[in-house]
Formats: C-alpha cells, sequence, structure tokens
C-alpha cells in the first residue's frame, strides 16, 4: 500500500515546479516509508510513496508501458494480478517488473475503461496518457482506498490524503459546513463530499477522465440486488458450501505477498473464521493482533483467549485503557481528517502501531461479514419493525424486540422507551430510508451545539433527496436489502473503511485487507434469500453455519459484539483535562465559529458529572471535540511536517521531449 499524489497543469505548463511535488509526496512518507518516485512532463507531475509489498526489488513508481506513453501512480493491491499478467502476456504485453501495478498499465492499454470490471483488489490510481494528454483516475468498488481531489488556478491536484493537498499554497483551508452537517447525520460525509470546502473524494467505484476539455465522472459498479425470481433456491448445505469456497479463495488471494501475512483476532465470529481459514489452510506461523478494554463493557479478552488457544495463533494484544485512548486521540485525527463520533478508531490507530512493530506489514481483517450476511442489530431491528408494522396495535410484536435487547423484559420503563423509540414511522416500512431514519433522527440532535449560521442553511436533512442519490430503482428490494444498501454506501465505505480502516493503519504504514468484501462473494451473497440471512432472529445464519464446526461454540452462539470504545471516560477524563481546555474552552469555540460556546461548557459539565449519559450526548462530545482539532490542525495552524533530507529515489523528467 502506498500514497500517491499529483498535479495536473491545464494551461501553464511553464509552471511546473518539482518542490510542488516533493511537498505533496513528502507528508505521505507514513504510506509509504520504503520509496519515492516522481514523473513530470509539460502538463503533469505525478507523485509516489511506496510501502513495497509486491515485486519488492523493482516495484518503485510511477511505472510505464512498452512505448513510455502510460505512466501509473498506485495504491493498492490487485490480488488477481498473476492471472491477468499470464493472459496479458499471451497477447502481446512485454513486462519490466514483477509488479502488479504494471499489469493496470497494461490491462488499461488493453481494455480501456473496462480494465476496471477484470481487476480483484482495493485500490486508488491516476494514469497519464501522454500521447492523447488524458489523466484517468481510479478507486475500487467500496472505496477501500481514498482519493481525493480539488481545482485551482487552472490546476487539477489530487492525492491519497486531503494533507498533501493542502500542501499547494494555492489551495485554500476552509471547513464544509454541509458536510459537517451530514456527519452529525449520518455519522459520516456523503459519498464524495470532505470535511474541507471545495475537496472532494473520487466516490467509490467510479473512475474520472480529465483533460483542458474534458471531464467524465462516471460509476463502473453498483452493488447487486436480484428480484425474488432470480434468488438461489439451494439447500442450506450447498450455500454454506459455496460462502466457504468463496471466502477460501478469497484468502487464498489476499495472502499473496512478498512479505508475512497477520490477522487481527477480536474474539469475534467474523475474524475467527478468517484466522482459522488461513491457520488451517495456508500459514501456521501466523501472528494475530487483538484489542483490549480497561472498561469491561467494550472488552472481548475471555473470546480471544478462547479462540487463540484453539488455533494456537501468535497473538498480541494491546491493552486501550481510557488515558491511553485520550492522549492519541488527536493525533489518530491528523490521519483521519474528519470529525468522529466514537473513538473506537484510536484503539485500532494503536494497534497497526503494535503489527508494525512486529515486522509487519500486512494484516486481514474482518470487515463486510456483517454487512453481507446480515450481522448487525439495526439489520434484526428492521425485520421486527417490518413484522410489528403488519399489526401495529399488537402486544405481542414489539416483544420481538427484547430478542436483540433482553434486559428490557425486567423493566417496565425500559419497555415503554424501548416501543416508543422503535414504534416510530411504522406506516412506512417501504421506504428505502425505514431502517435508519430513527438512528439519524437522534444523531441529529447533536446538531444542537452547532451556531445557528452553521446549522441554519442545511436544516434538517430530507431523506427522501438523500435516498434519491443512493438508488433510484429499488422498489424490488426488500427491507434487509434496503438496510444493507444504506449500511454498505454510507456507514462501511465512508467510515469503517477510512476512518477505522486505512487511515488508521497507514499511519503506521500498515495495509489491511478484507477477505468479506471480494466482489464475487458480494455477489453470490446476493442471491441469498434474506431469511437465510437472518434465520428467525438469529443473525448471520449462513456464516455460522459455515464454520460450526471449525471454531468453538462459544465462538459460534455469542450474539453479535459491537466493537466500541469509551467516550466519556476516555476524552473527560483528569487525565485529558488539559486537551480539552485547549481544544474545548470558550475561548478556543469562539475562534473556530463552530459550535456554541454555552451550550458546549453545558454539555460538557453535564456528561463529566452524570452517569447515564445519553448516547447522542456521547456522541456530541466526540463530534465537537474532534471537529475542533480538526479546526486547529487544518485550517488554524495548519504546517508540513519537516522533511529536509526528502529526495525522490526515482524522477522522470519528460519536459520539452
Amino acid at each position: 500500500m502506498c500514497g500517491i499524489a499529483g498535479i495536473l497543469n491545464f494551461y501553464n505548463s511553464n509552471k511546473i515546479q518539482i518542490n510542488d511535488l516533493e511537498n505533496l509526496v513528502s507528508i505521505l512518507n507514513h504510506r509509504g516509508p520504503d520509496e519515492s518516485g516522481g514523473f513530470i512532463d509539460d502538463m503533469i507531475e505525478l507523485g509516489h510513496s511506496r510501502l513495497s509489498i509486491i515485486g519488492l526489488d523493482d516495484g518503485v513508481q510511477p511505472i510505464h508501458n512498452e512505448d513510455s506513453n502510460l505512466w501509473i501512480t498506485y495504491n493498492g493491491e490487485i490480488y488477481n494480478y498473476i492471472e491477468l499478467r499470464k493472459d496479458l502476456i499471451k497477447r502481446g504485453h512485454r513486462f519490466y517488473t514483477n509488479t502488479d501495478t504494471e499489469v493496470i498499465v497494461h490491462l488499461y492499454e488493453e481494455k480501456g475503461v473496462a480494465c476496471l470490471n477484470y481487476l480483484n483488489g482495493q485500490f486508488a490510481f491516476a494514469i497519464w496518457d501522454r500521447h492523447k494528454k488524458e489523466l484517468f483516475l481510479a478507486r475500487d468498488r467500496l472505496g477501500i482506498r481514498p482519493l481525493h481531489y480539488t481545482f485551482t488556478k487552472n490546476k487539477f491536484i489530487f492525492s491519497s490524503e486531503i494533507k498533501s493537498i493542502f500542501t499547494q499554497k494555492s489551495v485554500k483551508r476552509s471547513i464544509d459546513f454541509s458536510t459537517l452537517n451530514q456527519i452529525f447525520t449520518y455519522w459520516t460525509p456523503l459519498s464524495g463530499n470532505t470535511f474541507f470546502e471545495n475537496i472532494k473524494e473520487l466516490p467509490p467505484a467510479h473512475y474520472l477522465i480529465l483533460s483542458a476539455r474534458k471531464y467524465i465522472l462516471k460509476k463502473y459498479w453498483n452493488l447487486p440486488f436480484y428480484h425474488e425470481d432470480e434468488k438461489l433456491n439451494w439447500s442450506l448445505n450447498k450455500i454454506t458450501d459455496k460462502i466457504n469456497e468463496l471466502l477460501y479463495d478469497s484468502i487464498r488471494l489476499r495472502l499473496r505477498a512478498d512479505v508475512p501475512v497477520g490477522a487481527y483476532l477480536s474474539g469475534g465470529l467474523d475474524s475467527s473464521a478468517i484466522a482459522s481459514t488461513v491457520k488451517s489452510g495456508f500459514n501456521n506461523e501466523l501472528k494475530t493482533f487483538g484489542i483490549r478494554f480497561e472498561d469491561a463493557k467494550y472488552d472481548e479478552g475471555s473470546y480471544q483467549t478462547e479462540i487463540v488457544k484453539k488455533l494456537n495463533t501468535d497473538h498480541h494484544e494491546i491493552f486501550a485503557d481510557n488515558v491511553n485512548i485520550s492522549r492519541h486521540f488527536s493525533e489518530t485525527l491528523w490521519y483521519i481528517e474528519k470529525p468522529v463520533l466514537r473513538t473506537a478508531a484510536v484503539p485500532l490507530y494503536i494497534l497497526s502501531n503494535t503489527v508494525k512493530k512486529n515486522n509487519l506489514k500486512v494484516v486481514l481483517t474482518g470487515e463486510g461479514a456483517d454487512e453481507f450476511f446480515g450481522g448487525y442489530n439495526i439489520f434484526r431491528e428492521a425485520k421486527a419493525r417490518w413484522f410489528w408494522s403488519k399489526n401495529q396495535n399488537s402486544n405481542f410484536r414489539p416483544m420481538l424486540l427484547a430478542k436483540l435487547y433482553p434486559y428490557i423484559l425486567n423493566d417496565d420503563k425500559l419497555k415503554r422507551i424501548t416501543k416508543s423509540f422503535f414504534g416510530q414511522d411504522l406506516e412506512n416500512v417501504n421506504r428505502l430510508y425505514f431502517s435508519h431514519q430513527i438512528r439519524w433522527d437522534n444523531t441529529q440532535k447533536v446538531k444542537r451545539f452547532l451556531l445557528p449560521d452553521v446549522k441554519q442553511p442545511y436544516g434538517t436533512y430530507e431523506y427522501n433527496n438523500f435516498a434519491g442519490l443512493l438508488l433510484n430503482n429499488s422498489g424490488y428490494m426488500d427491507y434487509l436489502e434496503k438496510a444493507q444498501y444504506l449500511e454498505v454506501s454510507t456507514f462501511l465505505s465512508n467510515y469503517l473503511l477510512s476512518s477505522q480502516g486505512d487511515r488508521v493503519a497507514m499511519a503506521n504504514s500498515v495495509e489491511v485487507r478484507f477477505p468479506y468484501l471480494d466482489h464475487r462473494l458480494i455477489d453470490f451473497m446476493a442471491k441469498v434469500p434474506s431469511r437465510l440471512k437472518i434465520y428467525g432472529m438469529n443473525e448471520k445464519f449462513l456464516l455460522k453455519r459455515a464454520f460450526r464446526n471449525k471454531l468453538p461454540e462459544n465462538i459460534i452462539r455469542r450474539s453479535k459484539y459491537p466493537y466500541r470504545a469509551p467516550i466519556k471516560n476516555s476524552l473527560l477524563s483528569k487525565s485529558n483535562s488539559a486537551d480539552i481546555e485547549k481544544y474545548c474552552s470558550s475561548d478556543a469555540l469562539k475562534i473556530a465559529g463552530i459550535f456554541d460556546p454555552k451550550y458546549t461548557d453545558k454539555l460538557i459539565g453535564k456528561v463529566s458529572k452524570n452517569k447515564n449519559e445519553s448516547e447522542w450526548e456521547n456522541m456530541a462530545i466526540s463530534g465537537i471535540y474532534s471537529a475542533q482539532v480538526l479546526y486547529d490542525k487544518f485550517i488554524k495552524n495548519f504546517h508540513q511536517p519537516k522533511n529536509t533530507n526528502f529526495k525522490f529515489d526515482l524522477l522522470v523528467d519528460y519536459r520539452n521531449k
């Protein structure tokens, strides 16, 4: 995995400055500390910061085709590159490296934009065509790898990270308050937006073609959904056999590397299934990594211990106590580059540092299983509410929610609150956003602390407009498919794979790979009837069944345990009082001009003293604090870390040729 960057000068070819490219790339050193390279001609500058994983000896970028017309800077892994390479050689293409990078160049030469349909991987790349004077950028299907861009003064500037773009003096730095309102609704920017004004992100599964006379932004892949008559009518054994086959092959491909590959192991079903497959089928020396928490309600230590003993992996744990979380919060945000409503990214940032210290560059992780196998409570809530909506006056049907939250059975007050909360909008069960609306409405309470000028122009988000942006043809989708679509399109792509994925791992030069996100497995699961994904109220029924004879019964039978980290007890701890004062004092809030100092101060005081703070109040603390940190680091006091020793290992100069 790597960092990529570049500048396309539309008209001012004499303005090419090598120090601009050096600034873009040097700040990405954490993404690629092994090598760096650059390419310049009369119109473009391409830069690359390399984390060497495949083709260790000959992979410095940018890389070109046979006649040096096409040049690529690339971040990612193409897992089926060996098969693609063999086919391209048969077609007459000549290779000068052993990398997956060069495969993309020749495949683009052969197929054009259709090359994207052949790639099984996670990627963001830019290809410059010297003859056409045309730039082609693309991002993987689910947006695992980042790619940001902006237009300024007849220039197009792109990079893996926004801080790189901000090294250019022509780029203004300011907050996009519309996106902040999105984050305080959906937990994340909607696709294509960022926290910073005029900085865009290429959406997942999109490509961009750009020249002085051309601008084409187009989607090349959609999440697959099938009509009921296209769904599989297979036996359970046949379905689970196919799941095992596809997951095994996905893991096989994602173990392709010229360096060792480890795995995250939380003690949950998803990561345990991956580690079990690797251990039994590929690697008897597997290193695994897990997180332990000071607060027992977040800790999965007993399950980690059980699965490690079963698999006999070389396991390493970090202890994410409240002090550590608060100490690393602002540091983690430098890499995340967007406000967060949770602190869960911080332990993962610390964990990736432990991976690095154990001399590993690559780990497998379990994101995607919940989304595609039906694991989240929000999916089961949607099913319970869908069932309830058929008889809204029933006293029995709402009690199905007790299958999710059994503690409500012994508390009449909780019963009433739960029924009131989940009983909202039952008459609109067929809406695309039915599953998520009550959660989004709850999240929007965080907006109370925004200053009127920040909040009022955007108001309460109209979910109808949002739904139209996501999918216009959702009439045939059932309750679970709609919920899955929303979860993947918002939370998975723009939060889990970003703030808790690429960003915190690459901060420590670690690449994360996601076997459950192989597009072949995603397509297969789209053909499986929803009733088999959540069987009764049993989540991830098929994945449990597929591994029932391979994992301990405790791991198979345990309920979904959402990964979370403490907010109040870490961010508002006494050990963090100096940082709270620095970023969230009345003076700091007034300078930033985002949040109301009076209401924010009351919130911090209330939550600090109250033992029963609400979920949305916790989210507000994290959201306010993180936005203030980002204002300080990126708007008020942005500076590029000094790297006076930076020098490209490879610099190709085609100016005036």
